[in-house]
């Protein structure tokens, strides 16, 4: 029984699951976050929305990409990746206080793109940072 975890497809599978439950779950935390419905916004066609969350999805995931990577066990998988996105999660407070002169909640509901953008590089280029740590 003990070679069926050690297959190389059964890890594959796992690891997906484990990424796709936690991207799941880390989405609903933005998503207590933030002013705004990702989804309801993202359905009415608001760009800018769109594009925070597509970074943060990526973020998320090239944060558990270098998990994976550096890691054997699911629970050390999950433990760097759970620390990968409270990094994250602190970023984007850092980012919506370095902005005291508009809300980033509010401009990104109003499909502010410019800032949606920069929303989305952010949240990119921390989590090649915080790979980079974890590695």
């Amino acid at each position: 029984m003990n070679s069926f975890w050690e297959n190389e497809f059964v890890k594959i599978a796992a690891y997906y699951s484990v990424v796709v439950l936690c991207v799941i779950v880390f989405l609903a935390v933005f998503e207590l976050v933030t002013k705004y419905k990702n989804w309801e916004e993202i359905k009415k066609g608001n760009l800018s929305v769109a594009m925070a969350t597509g970074g943060k999805i990526f973020g998320i995931a090239n944060v558990f990409r270098h998990s994976i990577m550096q890691h054997d066990s699911l629970l050390s998988l999950i433990s760097w990746g759970v620390f990968g996105f409270i990094l994250l999660l602190i970023g984007y407070f850092i980012y919506e206080f370095l902005t005291p002169g508009f809300k980033i909640d509010e401009e990104i509901q109003n499909d502010n793109r410019a800032v949606g953008f920069i929303s989305l590089a952010i949240s990119v280029g921390l989590s090649y940072v915080i790979g980079a740590g974890i590695s």
